[in-house]
């Protein structure tokens, strides 16, 4: 999908009860490829917060296609989809590929809120990459 993926071993315990990976940890492993992509930009959480704002989720869907199991490593990408406009929310798709294959796709619509008012700041690609993703 992305030109950013983040390659992740799966571990037995982030496994459920059928052998495959638990729903919740798709999200665990999503949020640290983004940090990671994040982080290659030069763009730090430290920093984020230091100028009084924060990513965060407003919605998440994901699509499941094959099962992921203890031992395999999946490679989560990261792309951000931005809108035409000026707006508060993008768009961050994610895949999780594992032997070449899309084993789950992840779609998140997100923001950057202020943490002083609570709201979200307009065109928020300008505070993450400086307008340019």
């Amino acid at each position: 999908m992305g030109d950013f993926s983040v390659p992740i071993t799966v571990r037995f315990d982030d496994t459920d009860g059928q052998g495959h990976l638990n729903s919740a940890v798709y999200h665990s492993y999503a949020e640290h490829a983004r940090w990671c992509h994040l982080r290659s930009t030069g763009t730090l959480p430290e920093e984020l917060r230091a100028t009084g704002v924060g990513p965060v989720f407003l919605e998440s869907t994901i699509r499941f296609r094959r099962e992921i199991r203890a031992g395999e490593t999946v490679h989560v990408s990261v792309v951000y989809d931005w809108p035409d406009s000026a707006g508060k929310t993008f768009v961050i798709r994610q895949e999780f590929v594992v032997d070449g294959t899309v084993a789950a796709e992840l779609d998140s619509v997100c923001g950057l809120l202020d943490l002083a008012t609570r709201r979200l700041v307009p065109d928020p690609r300008v505070r993450l990459f400086g307008g340019v993703s």
